[in-house]
């Protein structure tokens, strides 16, 4: 079947686009990328991490930022093949080690106002013949290194914004069968069309498409639910998930774009379908399956299914790659709590494009999910002057680790739990009520 025939582009601005060549196409990406992801400010350095393959598009992104006015663009690159290459030949020791001074000069760069822009499309099956507690021991070894300029992130300091580079090895999984040109081609189709930049004016259907999700967000916050229980059944009618996710006090949902701390209105996922906010660390309980499979630092991990009591994991098992999952949820405490609960429909246009893309950043918002591990510190009121501790006490979870995998479907009931008790349709069939 041929791309646009799973990606069908019917309306008029979509056609037009169509007749673009493909540099154009690209162009306009870097464009929505810069102003639309960033909204990058005259003045401000630019920070993009990237797979080799994607070098075509950062060159894009890096000519649209110094016609913005940035101050300086610097750019790093993820090589797959190097990768594995430590996998093969490096000393044990290398597991346990990562680049700190990189990172304490990311985070340095953050602190005097960088923005930062992450390009996805490494392969999400890299490491899927590598040795889970070398893959496990790497993570932490990161995550440790990382975690101050991460927590600049999750308090939404600075303007961030993640987009993808369409991939070989990425696509080749993506659509099996086709021949790798037609496959990268199909890509680029699904991350164009799912990135919202087929229409006539890319930047005003953005504008759009937040307006709407606002008044989704604006709805759950004058609710101020207590909880949230999400329920749904298999095809023989077996219950497959029933799960209540309590809610932190002073919880705010958030979704699509908003101002950093530096002020300025960034929309930090491109594309993005989400509703979110912060869960309470102690008040999870139930059981839940996951719906799509997780890629996660190069491993594919399947049919994921949990309980959790008193907020905490306390069995998980997978199909494929439960080692890895088990290895991911003992990172450290919080990594076996949630930092996220997030609600999207199922007829979301990732959803409804039937495409699987093995890529967290799409499938998210393909389906209603949950995080483990760190809690976004400006989704409580007030969240991102607090200290740690003031976090932890409204129910927000700390963690070295985040880590999105998505639990919605067709078949998924989602219910509004006010502090007595009373329960309130929000979705029915994965859809909004």
């Amino acid at each position: 079947m041929s791309a646009s025939a799973v990606l069908p582009i019917s309306s008029p601005a979509s056609t037009e686009f169509a007749s673009l060549s493909f540099e154009e196409k690209l162009d306009r990406f870097a464009e929505v990328a810069v102003r639309v992801g960033l909204n990058l400010r005259a003045g401000q350095e630019l920070l993009i991490s990237a797979p080799l393959e994607a070098l075509p598009l950062v060159r894009r992104i890096t000519e649209h930022a110094y016609k913005a006015g940035a101050l300086l663009v610097t750019s790093f690159y993820g090589d797959d093949p190097s990768v594995l290459a430590r996998y093969k030949y490096a000393d044990d020791a290398s597991f346990d080690h990562a680049a700190q001074w990189m990172a304490d000069a990311m985070a340095a760069a953050f602190r005097s106002g960088a923005a930062r822009l992450a390009i996805a499309g490494a392969n999400p099956a890299l490491l899927a013949k590598e040795d889970p507690a070398k893959i496990s021991r790497a993570n932490i070894a990161a995550s440790k290194a990382g975690k101050p300029a991460m927590e600049l992130i999750t308090k939404h300091a600075i303007n961030w914004s993640i987009v993808a580079a369409a991939t070989p090895e990425w696509a080749k999984l993506v659509f099996p069968g086709e021949d790798v040109d037609v496959a990268v081609a199909r890509l680029w189709d699904a991350i164009f069309l799912a990135s919202r930049v087929t229409g006539g004016d890319p930047v005003a259907e953005w504008k759009r498409h937040g307006q709407s999700l606002k008044k989704r967000v604006d709805l759950l916050n004058e609710k101020r639910f207590y909880a949230l229980r999400f329920k749904a059944k298999d095809g023989a009618g077996s219950v497959t998930t029933d799960l209540t996710v309590g809610l932190a006090d002073d919880h705010l949902w958030a979704g699509g774009g908003g101002e950093a701390g530096n002020g300025v209105f960034c929309n930090p996922n491109i594309p993005t379908e989400e509703c979110f906010t912060t869960p309470h660390k102690d008040r999870v309980d139930g059981f839940v399956r996951a719906s799509k499979p997780l890629s996660h630092q190069g491993t594919l991990i399947e049919n994921i299914t949990c309980r959790f009591e008193g907020g905490r994991i306390t069995s998980a098992t997978a199909t494929a790659g439960e080692d890895v999952l088990n290895r991911l949820i003992s990172t450290d405490d919080g990594a076996r709590r949630l930092g996220e609960v997030a609600l999207v429909p199922h007829s979301s246009p990732i959803s409804q494009s039937g495409v699987l893309f093995w890529n967290t950043l799409f499938d998210e918002n393909a389906a209603s999910h949950i995080a483990l591990g760190q809690a976004y510190a400006t989704c409580l009121i007030g969240g991102e002057k607090m200290s740690s501790d003031e976090l932890t006490a409204l129910g927000a979870n700390s963690s070295l680790i985040h880590v999105d995998w998505m639990i919605g479907s067709g078949t998924m009931d989602v219910d509004g739990i006010a502090k007595n008790g009373t329960a309130e349709p929000l979705m029915r069939s994965g859809e909004w009520v």
